[in-house]
């Protein structure tokens, strides 16, 4: 009768999630974060320590009060020793902290999402057929981001941005009711999709938005989302040299959601014991290169 119940009221959460006005609502929480008035958005971060218990002993500034605004607060970057990096080209490190929703190797082209749903490299790929190709048989990891954890997201190996394409979607919630609940969650969000030449071949690090994750930005690119040009923008960087090693900053959330790893075929095996809901922190190690 319970298990019932509750398949019931998460069917009715995600009924109400597509009613929602999502874009409206992540718009509201992206100006809501950036207000400097000491006394709002001291009272926000103070909520916020509380309420995830974020230990700000690890914060680079450790003092809320310093802080120009809570989405400076959320994006707050970590003391250097907060972390341990093991720093190896034979390596994958993790680039976020949070924990493993999937961790597995491609099937054909399709992905695991949970249990029963699955969806396609080239539904998340924005529909790049020739792209797809790349990563058929290959593996994949998918890492949400908490409310608490730190926000900055790093480079799992060295690598050299050769595409990007921004993908616009919709903004359903990336928590584990949406994703068991919402057919091909990750290829219906809004994501931002960066194709990488590395020494494991190529290597795709993808940002999936979700509701109120007001904003996605990159070191290269700076802010690329919220956006009035909502429409596929695909981009080369064939003639450019933007190079990011191992460790170095890739970008962040302003709030947060999910990256999604994605590697050719017998180019790594990730270690056995990440499995899924295994917390993990950025810079530790995921897999080994195949050599």
């Amino acid at each position: 009768m319970l298990s019932i119940f509750n398949h019931m009221l998460n069917y009715l959460k995600i009924i109400l999630l597509h009613c929602l006005p999502q874009h409206s609502l992540s718009r509201l929480i992206y100006r809501l974060t950036r207000i400097e008035f000491k006394p709002f958005k001291s009272f926000l971060i103070n909520i916020f320590i509380r309420l995830y218990s974020v230990d700000m002993s690890l914060a680079l500034n450790t003092h809320p009060a310093d802080y120009r605004s809570f989405n400076a607060f959320f994006t707050r970057k970590l003391k250097k020793n907060a972390r341990n990096w093991v720093i190896d080209s034979s390596f994958i490190l993790s680039p976020v902290d949070g924990a493993v929703s999937q961790i597995s190797y491609i099937d054909d082209y399709q992905l695991l999402q949970a249990k029963n749903k699955k969806y396609s490299i080239e539904q998340l790929l924005g529909g790049d057929v020739t792209l797809s190709r790349n990563f058929l048989n290959g593996s994949f990891v998918t890492l949400y981001l908490a409310p608490r954890d730190y926000h900055r997201i790093h480079m799992p190996a060295t690598g050299r941005l050769i595409k990007s394409i921004y993908v616009p979607g919709d903004l359903f919630p990336v928590n584990a009711t949406s994703v068991e609940n919402v057919n091909q969650l990750f290829a219906r969000n809004e994501r931002f999709i960066s194709i990488f030449e590395t020494g494991l071949g190529l290597m795709a690090q993808i940002m999936v938005g979700a509701i109120f994750v007001g904003s996605m930005e990159t070191v290269w690119l700076g802010e690329i989302t919220p956006t009035k040009k909502r429409k596929l923008t695909i981009k080369e960087y064939n003639n450019q040299s933007i190079k990011l090693n191992q460790a170095d900053e890739f970008g962040h959330f302003n709030m947060g959601s999910t990256v999604i790893l994605l590697f050719q075929k017998d180019k790594l095996l990730w270690l056995p014991d990440i499995k899924k809901n295994s917390l993990i922190e950025v810079g530790q190690l995921l897999g080994n290169a195949i050599i």
